[in-house]
């Protein structure tokens, strides 16, 4: 046997550089991966705000006639779809990625190669649904894919197939990169990070990476199904033989509810590591910042059913799950003050970051407030199926996620590529994107109340709606305005941005301290920490505050690039091909069966996976 998987090894050659695009494609180095994580979800983000633009375009007269409405259907479809799945959750496992080995003083994740196999599934899988477009059948069901809209009856044609097996494929993904990520921060933090020494995105990280682990398998349970029914014509969501298209939306929901909290973490955690260092103050009430993430992360499985107070489970599921969706605001009320607390009385400056962060707490808190009003079952009723409630989930995922988001980019990009961001550009950026994210998504809320439905392709004059669809309109077009400036500034700072230095904010944690960009191996001396805030300590002992943490490291300060101590020789993990091509055989073995269960595609891609994956087994670590 080993033998023959020694053979499958040579098979594949392995590059002998890490330059160039071979490089990229063969990377183990979590920073790159991080890196293709980042820009994959960027160029998805482009995309999904362009089938958004296209929807806006739709609905900005009466009558419109830009779409029609199955192809506005396939638009509401495909960009919920992308923007949840190939673009929020994956611009946040950049940040994961790049991020939490740095954190934690570490010099890589815990399985380099099930690193770049999570990507590489994350990449194929959103190729794999978008391909939907090419052949004329993308798919029109709604994101929720609510039965029985996605039977075969209603949704003949291969778009929901693509959908459901592109998140299937995505759904390995995300499982195998958390549970890369628990393991990394569970057994590789520095000597000396105990876990309440750990930075709060790193916090966040973990919390995240446990909700992934539980959640997936349930929403994979229904798309089981809902592939049972489709290809071999059972009936488990079909009221007529049995079924019952209630469990779809108890199996969705109960994957949906955490889902959002996987999609909001990443960026609480973001603004938890901005704030401190743009106030020059430790986080306030750093256990209780902790602590409500954890208990956010439990009570998310306890709200579920708040999306289907329409549905007629009964005055006292109803009740409880009112009870349960008040209660949760509390954890996350506790942390919007305990941010307020950290900017009292501290020396604010206001770069890009900041100003990302702080508008990231400024839309959050509206998105919470409306959130409170149809969180009453009563008053759900009303608003339910109302632009009300899309008004709600974007500034909550929008005004929040992708705020906290490009706070991030905008903070640790001089540490990734070693050139600042351009300010002037950046708050160009950053006050276009609010007023335009504002113009667009505030008078949905008037639209909702006046009872505008969502997910309609049109509307008739005279209904009181034309004025606010024309200024939802433009503000997205703001929006777009404010991408391109973005854009602008990351090719013009790529290369002419001012050299950041290896800690351009004065950060508080230990990735400030080694150079920018980091080397392979991030630190040559691994460090050992003695308190909170690692560096920070370091280089300010006189500001050690009692109850803080902020204890000496035993590295050197910036001046040495946290790199104090003779170097070692340190062996990293050489690039491999074998987790691209496995990751692309799996992708070809689920998304095959859209052509049928057993294709020849399918069996190609198993038989992909497999040799690429006994390959694995015995291809050393370098040679």
């Amino acid at each position: 046997m080993a033998a023959v998987t020694g053979s499958l090894a040579g098979v594949v050659p392995r590059p002998k550089t890490e330059h160039g695009f071979m490089g990229w494609l063969s990377t183990v180095d979590h920073k790159r991966i991080g890196i293709l994580y980042g820009v994959t979800a960027f160029l998805f983000f482009l995309l999904g705000g362009t089938e958004a633009v296209v929807m806006r375009l739709q609905l900005a007269v009466p009558d419109g006639a830009v779409t029609g409405p199955h192809l506005f259907n396939q638009l509401i479809t495909m960009h919920a779809t992308t923007m949840v799945f190939l673009v929020v959750m994956p611009m946040s496992a950049a940040f994961f990625n790049y991020l939490v080995p740095l954190q934690i003083g570490a010099r890589d994740v815990a399985f380099p190669r099930l690193n770049a196999l999570s990507y590489w599934i994350f990449l194929s899988g959103g190729v794999f649904i978008n391909l939907s477009w090419l052949i004329g059948q993308a798919p029109a069901a709604g994101w929720f894919g609510y039965a029985n809209l996605t039977s075969k009856t209603f949704s003949p044609d291969l778009g929901v197939d693509f959908w459901l097996l592109g998140l299937l494929i995505l759904g390995t993904s995300s499982v195998a990169a958390s549970l890369n990520f628990i393991v990394t921060i569970v057994n590789l933090r520095a000597p000396g990070m105990t876990m309440m020494r750990m930075p709060l995105f790193t916090w966040m990280t973990l919390v995240v990476a446990f909700l992934v682990v539980f959640a997936f398998p349930v929403v994979t349970i229904g798309l089981v199904e809902l592939g049972f029914d489709r290809f071999m014509n059972t009936n488990f969501f079909n009221p007529l033989k049995g079924g019952d298209p209630v469990l779809w939306q108890h199996l969705f929901w109960l994957f949906g509810h955490p889902e959002v909290y996987i999609l909001i973490l990443p960026a609480m955690g973001i603004v938890s590591e901005v704030l401190p260092t743009f106030s020059r103050k430790p986080l306030f009430g750093y256990p209780v910042v902790v602590f409500s993430g954890i208990a956010i992360g439990f009570m998310g499985w306890g709200v579920w059913a708040h999306h289907m107070f329409t549905v007629g489970m009964g005055p006292v599921a109803n009740t409880v799950f009112t009870l349960t969706t008040m209660f949760i605001a509390v954890p996350t009320g506790v942390k919007i003050f305990n941010w307020i607390g950290t900017l009292w009385g501290g020396q604010i400056t206001l770069p890009t970051p900041m100003l990302f962060s702080l508008g990231f707490i400024a839309m959050f808190v509206i998105g919470g407030l409306s959130g409170v009003t149809h969180a009453i079952s009563p008053s759900d009723y009303q608003q339910q199926d109302t632009y009300y409630i899309v008004a709600h989930f974007h500034y909550v995922l929008f005004g929040g996620a992708v705020f906290g988001l490009f706070s991030g980019i905008y903070f640790y990009w001089p540490k990734i590529w070693g050139r600042l961001l351009d300010e002037g550009l950046g708050k160009w950026h950053f006050w276009l994107m609010l007023i335009g994210f504002n113009m667009t998504f505030a008078p949905m809320h008037i639209l909702g109340m006046n009872g505008m439905p969502r997910r309609i392709y049109t509307y008739p004059a005279g209904m009181g709606w034309d004025f606010w669809n024309m200024l939802e309109t433009v503000g997205s077009l703001v929006i777009v305005l404010s991408l391109l400036i973005f854009i602008a500034n990351v090719f013009k700072s790529r290369s002419n941005g001012k050299l950041a230095g290896n800690d351009p904010w004065d950060g508080r944690t230990l990735e400030w301290s080694i150079p920018s960009p980091p080397p392979a191996y991030n630190y040559a001396t691994v460090p050992v920490v003695h308190g909170r805030d690692a560096f920070w300590s370091v280089k300010y002992p006189h500001l050690d505050h009692e109850g803080h943490g902020m204890a000496a490291v035993a590295h050197a300060p910036a001046e040495a690039h946290g790199q104090g101590g003779h170097e070692e020789h340190i062996h990293m993990p050489q690039g491999s091909l074998l987790p691209l091509i496995a990751g692309v055989g799996q992708t070809m073995m689920i998304g095959g069966t859209v052509f049928g269960v057993g294709s020849p595609v399918s069996i190609i891609g198993g038989l992909l996976m497999l040799g690429a994956i006994f390959a694995w087994c015995s291809e050393p670590i370098n040679e």
